[in-house]
C-alpha cells in the first residue's frame, strides 16, 4: 500500500494538464490513488487494466457514484438512470433503449443534425468574433436532445438555458432546470402517445408496444435526463476539437484539404483530449487485488481516461496528436467500456463530425482570439470561453 504512488488532484500540474501530470506515475505503477481534502480513491492508470476493470463485475456503479443534487423530491426518482443499475436491472433497461441508441440510427440522424448545425452558423454568419463554446459548442447538443425527445421548437430556448446551467454545474440553477427537464419529457412523452413522431421517445413508446416488457414513465424521463447530462460530452468535445485543431495548423490545412479524415480526426481528439478525464467511480463489492495492489471492498475505483489514452502500450507515439492515427487493437477509453459503454456515442461522434465539417467549411479563417477560459476541474477537460475569429482581418 505504502507503494502506491498518490496524485492530489489540486495539484496546480494536474489540473493544468493532467495528460501530461498523469504519465510519470502511470510509467511507475498501473495504480495510484487520487487525493483531494477529505476525500480520496483508487485509479487505473493503464489502458489494459483499465479495460478489464470497465469489464469486471467486482467493481459495480451504484447511486454513490454520483454527487447528489440539491434538488426538489418529486424529482429524485427521475435522476435515477441506467448508469446507476447493475445486473439483470441495467440488462433489462440496457436492452429496451439500445435499439434506439446504434450507429446505423445515428447515422440516420445526420441530415436533422445537419439542418440544426446550419441553422445555428447562419445565426453567426454576420458576427466577426464570438464565443464559440456558449454560441455553438453548448447550444447544439440542447438542440438535438430537444429534437430526439420531441421538444416544441417554442420550448427550445428554455431548454438551451437548462443545458447552460447543467453544463456549468450551477447548485441553484440545477433545482430550477431539473423540475423544468422533468416537467417537459413528461409532457413530450404524453404528447407522443398521442402523436408518434420520428423522434427517440416514439421508437421508444413503439418498442414498448411491441414487447412484453415495458419502460415505465419514470424510466424514460430518467433516460431523457442521462441525455441530458450526456450531452455535455459533445459540447466539450467540439469547443475542445476547435482548439486543438487550431493549435495545429498542420493537422488542420489536411483535414480542410481531406474531408474524409474528419471521423479519424473525431476519434483522435477523443482519445488525446477527452472531455471526461476520469470514469464514475465504482466500487469493490468484494476485495479484488490489480498488480500488486489489494483493492479492498467497498472503497471507489476510477479509470484515469486521460493517462489510459495516453499509455505507450496501448498507442504509438501517444502524446502526438494525428488525425491519421491507424486504429490499432487498442482503442481509446473516452466513451468508457463495457457493460456502461456510453449509450449515446454514435450520437455524439455525428454531432462532433458535422459540427466540424460545417464550421471549417463555412469560416475558412477562423482563428483562436484572446480570452480562452479553461476552469480547472479535475473530473471535466472542457472549456467555459473559447473566443474565436471568423473572419479574417483586412490591413488597412
Amino acid at each position: 500500500m505504502s507503494d502506491v504512488p498518490e496524485i492530489l488532484l489540486t495539484d496546480p500540474e494536474v489540473l493544468r494538464d493532467p495528460f501530461t501530470a498523469y504519465g510519470p506515475v502511470r510509467e511507475r505503477s498501473p495504480i495510484a490513488k487520487l487525493a483531494a481534502p477529505g476525500f480520496s480513491m483508487w485509479a487505473i492508470l493503464r489502458h489494459e487494466e483499465a479495460r478489464k476493470m470497465l469489464s469486471d463485475p467486482r467493481f459495480a456503479l451504484s447511486e454513490n457514484s454520483y454527487q447528489r443534487m440539491d434538488i426538489p423530491d418529486h424529482c429524485r426518482p427521475y435522476m435515477r438512470t441506467m448508469q446507476e443499475v447493475e445486473g439483470p436491472e441495467h440488462l433489462r433497461l440496457r436492452r429496451l433503449v439500445a435499439p434506439a441508441f446504434t450507429p446505423r440510427k445515428a447515422a440516420a440522424l445526420r441530415p436533422g443534425i445537419e439542418r440544426l448545425v446550419d441553422d445555428l452558423l447562419d445565426d453567426l454568419a454576420g458576427e466577426d468574433r464570438i464565443d464559440l463554446v456558449t454560441a455553438f459548442a453548448r447550444p447544439l447538443p440542447v438542440d438535438v436532445i430537444c429534437a430526439l425527445v420531441g421538444i416544441p421548437e417554442a420550448d427550445r430556448p428554455r431548454w438551451r438555458e437548462y443545458g447552460g446551467l447543467v453544463s456549468a454545474g450551477d447548485g441553484p440553477g440545477l433545482a430550477k432546470a431539473v423540475p423544468g427537464i422533468v416537467e417537459g419529457a413528461l409532457a413530450a412523452i404524453a404528447d407522443r402517445k398521442l402523436h408518434a413522431g420520428e423522434d427517440v421517445v416514439s421508437q421508444l413508446l413503439q418498442i414498448q408496444a411491441e414487447d412484453d416488457d415495458r419502460l415505465s414513465e419514470t424510466e424514460l424521463v430518467a433516460l431523457v435526463w442521462q441525455l441530458v447530462l450526456g450531452g455535455q460530452v459533445p459540447g466539450n468535445l467540439i469547443a475542445n476539437a476547435v482548439e486543438i485543431l487550431l493549435s495545429h495548423p498542420g493537422q488542420l490545412a489536411e483535414l480542410r484539404e481531406n474531408p474524409a479524415l474528419m471521423p479519424g480526426a473525431v476519434e483522435e481528439v477523443m482519445r488525446w483530449q477527452s472531455p471526461q478525464l476520469l470514469t464514475l467511480p465504482r466500487f469493490a463489492t468484494t476485495d479484488v487485488r490489480i498488480g500488486d495492489v489489494l483493492i479492498p471492498e467497498g472503497e471507489p475505483v476510477t479509470v484515469a481516461i486521460a493517462a489510459a489514452n495516453r499509455d505507450p502500450r496501448a498507442f504509438g507515439d501517444p502524446d502526438v496528436f494525428d488525425i491519421r492515427r491507424a486504429a490499432g487493437p487498442a482503442w481509446h477509453l473516452a466513451f468508457a467500456h463495457g457493460p456502461h459503454f456510453c449509450l449515446g456515442a454514435s450520437l455524439a461522434r455525428v454531432q462532433v463530425e458535422v459540427a466540424l465539417t460545417a464550421l471549417l467549411r463555412r469560416f475558412p479563417d477562423l482563428a483562436l482570439a484572446d480570452g480562452l477560459l479553461r476552469i480547472p476541474d479535475p473530473g471535466t477537460w472542457r472549456l467555459n470561453a473559447l473566443p474565436v475569429t471568423l473572419h479574417a482581418t483586412v490591413a488597412n
